[in-house]
């Protein structure tokens, strides 16, 4: 890592801290849909300022539902509805969350906030926070979490550990995407000395789905396309499928997984429908393809190996697109 970046990212620490510190209260947020990471992130810094006496709000935006495969994560009880937010919050953190847009009912809180916060790892940031604190380098923004706590001077607790565990272990792909450094080791390995229940989590993660979902992966597996001069393969989910299966938008998350298994493929892609009619486009890359580029391009972000945007257009015209930007 480039020493000055470091440097900035903990004069951001200590700026942040500083302002948590003596904040009366701290609303903390993370984007739409959150994933395990964002929802990690934010559970567990909401975990560590409760144990210290800190009045702390954590919520979503709309629609208010968590994915069924993080039921298991500790303080799901304690999320309050994005409605219930205060309008200006004197003191806001944001989690995972590359732009204000993914914010969606919450950006007008958050831009009407005293002190803005954004904590995470994506090289699209946008840097809309009056403090920034991202690091690109970061497996996960649970990772930048756990340093975030580090400089507050506050203890881990149990329920925060469990938290940062799922955040991070989401976000490397169970420690198999490149991102896995010694020192995601390191931090996994002080979170599992919190007597972490490991194998229950893994499988409530990764691993359990309804059997109305697997019939749903085999409609859409059905009809994936794999295009063998761009290396590149799709599907899609519509709201007709989920319909017809009774499967809810949460639950199919993590197609992504399996239809980048492809092997002739270098990108993989899944379009889902939203109840708007609106495309959720997830990207992902062996390495050779920066899809963040191509997301950014489409107005959304994330990662060089793992990104995401949404569209308006049909899937065919959006995924023309992406295949000329291939």
């Amino acid at each position: 890592m480039d020493e000055n970046a470091d440097q900035d990212i903990d004069a951001a620490l200590r700026q942040a801290a500083r302002t948590i510190g003596r904040a009366a209260r701290v609303t903390l947020v993370c984007h739409v849909s959150p994933d395990g990471d964002a929802l990690g992130s934010t559970l567990a810094l909401h975990h560590v300022l409760r144990g210290a006496g800190v009045d702390s709000v954590a919520s979503f935006p709309s629609p208010f539902v968590v994915a069924p495969h993080y039921r298991d994560l500790p303080g799901l009880d304690l999320l309050i509805p994005p409605d219930a937010v205060d309008d200006e919050p004197e003191v806001m953190v944001t989690f995972d969350c590359g732009d204000l847009a993914r914010l969606g009912d919450l950006e007008t809180n958050a831009k009407a906030s005293e002190e803005l916060i954004v904590v995470d790892h994506h090289a699209s940031n946008a840097r809309y926070g009056t403090i920034n604190v991202v690091d690109v380098h970061a497996a996960a923004s649970g990772v930048v979490v756990r340093r975030l706590v580090a400089a507050l001077g506050l203890p881990l607790t149990r329920d925060a550990a469990i938290c940062l565990y799922a955040a991070l272990v989401c976000d490397t792909g169970r420690f198999q995407y490149e991102s896995t450094t010694c020192s995601v080791f390191e931090l996994a390995q002080e979170l599992a000395a919190f007597d972490l229940p490991i194998s229950a989590l893994s499988r409530t993660l990764f691993e359990e789905h309804r059997f109305a979902y697997l019939q749903l992966v085999s409609d859409v597996l059905g009809r994936a396309e794999l295009v063998p001069e761009k290396r590149f393969v799709w599907a899609a989910v519509t709201q007709a499928d989920l319909e017809r299966r009774g499967v809810t938008f949460e639950e199919v998350e993590g197609m992504i997984d399996l239809i980048r298994r492809t092997r002739e493929a270098e990108v993989s892609c899944v379009l889902k429908e939203s109840a708007d009619g609106a495309w959720r486009v997830s990207l992902r890359s062996l390495g050779t393809v920066d899809v963040c580029r191509i997301a950014q391009s489409e107005g959304g972000g994330g990662h060089r190996f793992a990104a995401g945007f949404t569209s308006d257009d049909p899937a065919e015209v959006v995924v023309a697109r992406i295949m000329a930007a291939l």
